[in-house]
């Protein structure tokens, strides 16, 4: 039996809170994101996808008993990335979306967690 771990359950909701991208929505966004000008660079074999979007994909494709203490580790710092960007909302702000975006929250979507509607 699995033991229980009181902080992967408390992460566990912080991040699936946040982060309001599937992991398909964020897989398209990260292509879609790397095909700018530097796109397909044959020196480049990882397509320009950003690594840790990459890990944030496999994370959210994962049941919780199958999450590692790096992938606990990713999704705390993802939770405190975006309620640090959430804090200061600047929405006129392409690159602030695009931040969002890359780790799996896009700030325009109706579920996107407010300031106002949660301690952050």
């Amino acid at each position: 039996m699995a033991e229980y771990n009181e902080r992967l359950d408390e992460v566990w909701d912080s991040f699936h809170t946040v982060v309001n991208m599937n992991s398909e929505e964020l897989r398209e966004w990260l292509l879609t994101e790397a095909s700018g000008e530097t796109a397909f660079d044959a020196s480049s074999p990882d397509l320009g996808v950003p690594s840790r979007g990459e890990e944030i994909v496999e994370v959210l494709g994962k049941r919780r008993t199958d999450v590692t203490d790096d992938d606990v580790d990713l999704m705390e710092d993802v939770t405190e990335f975006v309620r640090s960007r959430l804090v200061q909302p600047r929405r006129e702000d392409p690159e602030w979306r695009r931040e969002l975006m890359s780790v799996g929250h896009d700030p325009l979507r109706p579920d996107s967690v407010r300031p106002d509607e949660e301690d952050l």
